[in-house]
């Protein structure tokens, strides 16, 4: 089984639908990477499996437990949920942080630098709070790349402003040159094997 492709952590809360949809609707549906979003909510049950095939070709699913990771595929958490990825399947562990604001997308980035062996690229988009910005520095320690949103794109820029604070970021870009780039280090990625 094939553990050694690209994987994009896209994490966003507050305002991250809106940069979800203009991420996906500029990525091919064949570049070789699995896109996980990591949506920092913990109340209320997610819809973005629902909402989001209407701006990919990509298959959009909803982890389950032991749900393989593959290429050209979006995968989006469950709600109250910490993920985890060993053997290249995905685990869920009930929310670690039930009170205040949950740090489910720092738990994710942290569980692929150490059990992911292809490259991978940390995405902070819009949302409150500062979720993912302590793993970001990780992420570059073993090799992958961080984006933060621009904050004048982001509805609500904590998240991407925290990501940016950390000093760990390679790149601000809105969320079409996200895409962009993404597709520049999946190019990339396939060339070198």
């Amino acid at each position: 089984m094939q553990r050694d492709f690209p994987v994009v952590c896209v994490g966003g809360s507050a305002g991250g639908l809106d940069a979800y949809i203009r991420l996906l609707q500029h990525l091919p549906s064949n570049m070789g990477v699995a896109i996980v979003i990591v949506n920092h909510v913990r109340t209320f049950a997610t819809k973005l499996h629902e909402i989001l095939p209407g701006y990919t070709d990509m298959p959009v699913e909803l982890i389950s437990e032991k749900l393989l990771i593959r290429p050209n595929h979006v995968f989006i958490i469950p709600e109250q949920r910490d993920l985890h990825i060993f053997d290249g399947e995905f685990r869920l562990e009930p929310i670690s942080k039930p009170v205040g604001w949950p740090d489910v997308i720092t738990i994710f980035l942290r569980s692929l630098t150490q059990n992911w062996d292809g490259k991978l690229i940390a995405v902070i988009v819009s949302g409150y709070d500062g979720d993912g910005a302590a793993a970001l520095c990780g992420i570059k320690e073993v090799g992958g790349i961080t984006i933060a949103q621009k904050l004048d794109t982001a509805w609500q820029p904590d998240m991407p402003e925290s990501a940016i604070a950390s000093g760990c970021i390679d790149f601000v870009l809105s969320p079409e040159d996200i895409a962009k780039e993404i597709v520049r280090i999946a190019r990339t990625e396939s060339m070198s094997k």
